[in-house]
């Protein structure tokens, strides 16, 4: 399908009233901007179709306003754009994730019994604007009648906010991002000190010392940056509504709900868990869309994503609507409106395949990978054949398991040189940039913050920009403590679509420690990428306390030989004839997560580091493995 059939066309103006203060059960009141369908300067009678959004990042910037809630009330929808408690102009203290179940609920309640709502409200945003629809959705609230979450989380404990044990510093980074924009401040001194601070500064003091820390500055982000860092047993605290949507998703809303993801974002595999879980539990109907992309609300009208471009078809406009406003507009169209424009009767799952370009650079200085849409009936796919590919006795990847009675491959794991990150699965791991200062007081500073990292799919050798590296800038691959297993080059393409699991066996000299894994699609020379070209898939990370129960921790036993599973990312991607299939095997991913010091520590709190000596295990007896999702190929 192209193009957008029977959408809402801009037929009215807009009335916008202003920070109207919405009440929530404890008294704190929350500001609202309110967008109405208007002949001029006057409201148009009746009720309307209503969009919430609430939202952590300024409801009254100027995109919101615009892209928001003028684009929707001028095609008769009634807009409500909410600042999240404790930020911009809202009263309260804002505490990342917690309060957002009950004032979601409250929010939607208020608006489901206003005179200009026709009690159909439905939910959208992305990253924590969906984190907040989810967060509301699992109170079961009245009015709820369709959400559009993309990119967030399912369960902030598992692949998002802590990461099978360890902690995503993108949320550290988030909570010093969160000091200087939009946290109301009334001191002018501690406005300009907050101004001068550096997360990648402070990245190279950690662990960070309560109290004395940038955060400390405003006492309610420290005490939840270190509440997140530091609480690693999956708990009461990590079961909250506003964290776990996977503990109340019995009682969640059963209402039509459009999960839209991307391969190389941070909330991969919160997105496929969300659609896969709640497609067991509700009517719905609910339905999948996964893009190449990267994380961000507009990132989907992009054809490329990290240093890698997938061709004209890969934005949303190569085959599902004009942009990604239209495609929200077509779905609440429908769902909201009752418009027939054949949304029900499409597939549940939309899956971009990429792969299959022939790598050259392009003229913007991006990998050509390729790819294309597809529409699937399932997750995963049905015809998938899981395959076994091992960790072969000189560094193979093959289908062929170990027969050798014996053999281990170890590696010197030193927490104060950790391998750097260089892309991946990366959202938020950001920073204030340095401008002119005779600029400084005229730029915003939500205008001012960039990457620490680069992100997505990145040929994996470093350079001047990659933090944490110095020359020479020679590939990942060459470290001593990052083990290589690779295919041989394939005679045929494969093409790996679902989800991704290693299977290693493991020993370390250490009681506590990591272990990381990174799928990689290696690209033969040629002439415009004589060195080939290391393009990043999916990684992942496990703490091994938690290699038994993310309940409990466990410490190892020095030496002693243990069986561990690391989920990974899902993927769908086309490894190409000529391509090898790599498997990298270390330690440490960072800044991506926060290093494990290798002391056994209360975590965030150690008080020196070790290194340890990680042995993969890889023979008949252990035969360490990633199970790879193969799709058999119906042309051949």
């Amino acid at each position: 399908m192209s193009g957008v059939i029977d959408r809402s066309e801009p037929t009215c103006d807009a009335l916008i009233v202003r920070d109207v203060r919405v009440p929530m059960r404890d008294g704190v009141h929350l500001a609202t901007d309110i967008y109405l369908p208007a002949e001029g300067t006057v409201l148009m009678d009746g009720a309307f179709p209503t969009l919430l959004i609430r939202t952590p990042y300024n409801k009254s910037s100027d995109n919101t306003v615009e892209n928001q809630g003028l684009f929707y009330a001028r095609r008769g929808y009634a807009v409500v754009i909410q600042d999240c408690r404790g930020r911009y102009a809202s009263e309260g203290e804002f505490y990342f994730l917690a309060q957002e179940a009950e004032d979601g609920y409250d929010t939607i309640v208020w608006v489901g019994e206003q005179p200009w709502c026709n009690g159909k409200v439905g939910t959208l945003g992305t990253s924590y604007l969906a984190w907040v629809q989810s967060a509301l959705a699992a109170l079961n609230p009245p009015y709820l009648a369709a959400m559009y979450p993309n990119e967030g989380g399912a369960n902030a404990h598992t692949s998002s906010v802590r990461h099978n044990g360890a902690m995503e510093l993108r949320f550290m980074a988030w909570g010093f991002r969160a000091l200087v924009t939009g946290t109301p401040l009334d001191d002018p001194a501690t406005n300009a000190a907050l101004a001068k601070v550096r997360f990648r500064d402070w990245l190279q003091r950690m662990p960070l010392k309560p109290g004395q820390n940038p955060l400390a500055m405003v006492p309610m982000h420290e005490r939840w940056v270190f509440d997140i860092w530091t609480r690693g047993d999956y708990d009461e605290y990590w079961q909250q509504p506003g964290f776990d949507f996977e503990k109340y998703a019995e009682n969640h809303a059963d209402v039509p709900i459009l999960f839209s993801g991307a391969w190389h974002d941070s909330y991969t595999r919160s997105t496929l868990e969300n659609f896969v879980r709640y497609s067991k539990l509700k009517r719905g109907p609910i339905r999948l869309m996964m893009g190449p992309w990267t994380h961000g609300g507009e990132k989907v009208d992009l054809t490329w994503s990290g240093n890698v471009e997938f061709g004209s078809e890969a934005s949303i406009a190569g085959n599902l609507a004009a942009n990604v406003r239209d495609h929200h507009l077509r779905y609440f169209d429908h769902w909201l409106k009752g418009i027939d424009n054949g949304i029900e009767n499409e597939p549940p799952v939309r899956i971009f395949v990429m792969g299959g370009g022939d790598g050259h650079r392009t003229p913007e200085g991006r990998l050509f990978h390729g790819g294309q849409w597809r529409e699937e009936q399932e997750w995963p796919l049905a015809r998938t054949e899981f395959t076994n590919f091992y960790l072969g006795e000189r560094g193979e990847l093959t289908t062929a398991a170990p027969e050798i009675v014996t053999r281990e491959t170890s590696f010197r794991f030193d927490p104060n040189d950790p391998v750097p990150t260089i892309g991946g699965n990366i959202s938020s791991l950001t920073d204030v940039l340095d401008v002119d200062p005779a600029l400084a007081d005229k730029v915003a500073m939500e205008d001012r913050i960039g990457n620490i990292t680069s992100v997505g799919p990145q040929n994996q050798v470093p350079n001047a920009t990659t933090f944490g590296t110095k020359p020479p800038y020679l590939p990942l691959a060459s470290r001593q403590d990052v083990l290589v297993f690779e295919t041989e080059p394939l005679a045929e393409p494969l093409e790996a679509t679902g989800p991704l699991t290693a299977k290693l066996w493991v020993s370390s000299s250490a009681p506590d420690t990591d272990i990381t894994v990174k799928l990689i699609d290696v690209y033969p020379p040629n002439t415009d990428y004589p060195d080939g070209y290391a393009m990043n898939v999916s990684d992942s990370i496990l703490r091994l306390r938690y290699r038994n129960s993310r309940e409990h921790a466990e410490f190892m036993e020095p030496g002693k030989i243990y069986p561990i599973t690391i989920e990974m990312y899902g993927t769908s991607n086309v490894f190409n004839r000529g391509h090898r299939i790599r498997l990298d095997i270390s330690s440490s991913n960072f800044p991506r997560f926060d290093v494990n010091p290798n002391t056994g520590e209360p975590l965030g709190r150690n008080t020196h580091t070790r290194i340890a000596l990680n042995t993969i295990h890889h023979d008949a007896e252990h035969p360490s493995h990633i199970v790879l999702p193969l799709i058999p190929n119906e042309n051949a």
